[in-house]
């Protein structure tokens, strides 16, 4: 079975933000973990390139729609490669293979009667794409997200019937599987309570846009578009475009991970179009939270935007992946702070985890010839640790593919502070001054670079980077797909060579802000 999971299709209005970098890190660390358990898996990411924000955005730059797009989409490209975010494929909704799809797509809801034509008049957010809610006689209002003005609209659009899907979308919210977090089902159940309206799926007067067939003069809406790139994505597989394919290439997909302000688009609007096509609807759709710093909302005029070319170079991957998924509960809102960050890097990933692996591993290089210690017969099937990390392994594998990541951070984590804790009572430098305690001191090292074993393939799917180089610590490698046997307990080879230590974690120091 094919495990499908998307990002967002990002808007190529202006270069990557933190907030993508923070989508795209979260999908990474759970495709990356599906792998890991086997599954056969399709990372999507790619970018939305059509609408009038995008032509406008052009137009003061004096250059073209098509220009723009490419420039933006490469950095996006090129980002996420030095990243390493392990997609499977990258779309971009002005390729070739998109256009067919999308009006084939179109015609199967014309012909199922979901398409009507019908006036269109009210306050519309350019940078949203979307039409608002206040009232026709409002005083110059403002988009509440962009805090830009909203423009008054009059015009004849082709509307989706979504008001003829009220009941079956009422069933799809209900179920608890469909929209997570729990919080973000409410907010939708309270929008469809409301009553479900006829939704614009074209303009006119905007030419950068996909051309609707047998409607001259009108462009697909941009969300109509985009939303139908995930399907694109999945047909880039070498087969023809064609919807007929889709259950052979992983739709409907186990998950989308968006951001909630674009929550209703895909838990309401997209499976409505998805039904008057005759398609499956996706099986989950997660809107997580925002990302302020210190305490204020990111943003040009405050000067305050985290680049994420600057967290890069400056601090490293696996830095900045164990602070966004270890510190902030997925879902939730959630504050950069320049200090934890560097406090949460430096305790837990330098001190914690890397001092646990260095000190251990050189206390067993010193005194057992620069290798893993022999140990006796009990230690690689029974030790007082063992219970620790395999219940440690339970909750990492159910919470990542909860989107948990803090949870499961969390647990790696306190794993290494048990395994620091065991050290210090049992004090191995202690007892080998005590001849007849090296088979004592054998064992409990043993035990504890067994643990560090472990921690580094619990990390994997969180901090690669950071995995490798413990498990090189080990003269182990990272699991390459199903890590089941990997995980068992008792899988070092007593005895083999210890690389010399090296710590596997730079301290992390900022003496600017970012």
């Amino acid at each position: 079975m094919t495990y499908s999971l998307t990002t967002p299709l990002y808007y190529v209005n202006a270069k990557p933000h933190l907030g993508s970098v923070y989508t795209t890190l979260a999908c990474d660390a759970l495709a990356r973990f599906q792998r890991l358990e086997g599954q056969d898996v399709v990372f999507i990411t790619g970018v939305d390139e059509h609408g009038q924000k995008i032509q406008r955005t052009a137009e003061t730059q004096n250059i073209s729609p098509a220009d723009h797009c490419d420039r933006i989409s490469a950095l996006y490209s090129d980002l996420w490669a030095r990243w390493d975010i392990t997609n499977d494929r990258f779309v971009r909704t002005t390729s070739p293979r998109h256009l067919p799809l999308v009006q084939d797509f179109f015609q199967r809801c014309e012909a199922a009667g979901h398409i009507r034509t019908g006036h269109q008049e009210g306050w519309y957010c350019v940078d949203c794409e979307e039409f608002k809610d206040d009232p026709s006689d409002a005083n110059n209002p403002d988009c509440p997200i962009h805090r830009k003005p909203l423009e008054w609209r009059d015009e004849e659009n082709l509307f989706f019937c979504l008001s003829q899907f009220q009941e079956r979308i009422e069933t799809l919210i209900a179920d608890p599987q469909f929209i997570a977090p729990t919080s973000r089902r409410r907010e939708i159940e309270n929008f469809v309570a409301g009553g479900l309206r006829d939704f614009s799926i074209s303009r006119v007067n905007v030419s950068w846009g996909l051309p609707v067939p047998g409607h001259p003069g009108h462009t697909f809406y941009v969300w109509f578009d985009a939303l139908l790139g995930y399907l694109t994505a999945l047909l880039d597989d070498g087969g023809a475009a064609n919807l007929d394919r889709l259950a052979d290439v992983g739709w409907p997909a186990d998950i989308h991970v968006i951001g909630k302000d674009i929550l209703r688009f895909h838990a309401v609007y997209w499976p409505a179009m998805l039904m008057s096509a005759g398609l499956p609807v996706p099986k989950r759709v997660f809107g997580h939270g925002f990302l302020t710093r210190e305490g204020q909302k990111m943003g040009k005029a405050l000067g305050n935007v985290l680049d994420p070319e600057t967290l890069l170079e400056r601090c490293g991957t696996d830095a900045v992946r164990w602070y966004l998924l270890r510190d902030i509960q997925f879902g939730e809102d959630g504050d950069f702070q320049q200090q934890r960050f560097m406090d949460l890097v430096n305790n837990d990933l330098a001190n914690t985890i890397g001092n646990l692996l260095n000190r251990t591993a050189s206390m067993s290089r010193k005194w057992f010839d620069a290798s893993l210690p022999p140990v006796s017969d009990g230690v690689r099937s029974d030790h007082p640790l063992k219970d620790t990390t395999e219940q440690t392994i339970v909750r990492v594998r159910q919470s990542i593919p909860a989107l948990a990541f803090q949870n499961a951070a969390e647990a790696v984590l306190q794993l290494a502070i048990e395994a620091n804790g065991y050290l210090n009572e049992q004090a191995p430098w202690s007892l080998m001054k005590q001849p007849g305690h090296e088979e004592k001191v054998g064992d409990d090292l043993y035990a504890v670079l067994e643990c560090c074993r472990v921690i580094g393939l619990l990390l994997q799917p969180l901090v690669p980077g950071l995995s490798s180089r413990i498990l090189a610590q080990l003269d182990q490698r990272p699991s390459e797909d199903c890590w089941t046997q990997a995980l068992s307990w008792g899988q070092l080879e007593p005895g083999i060579g210890l690389p010399k230590p090296e710590p596997v974690m730079q301290r992390l120091e900022l003496e600017s802000p970012l």
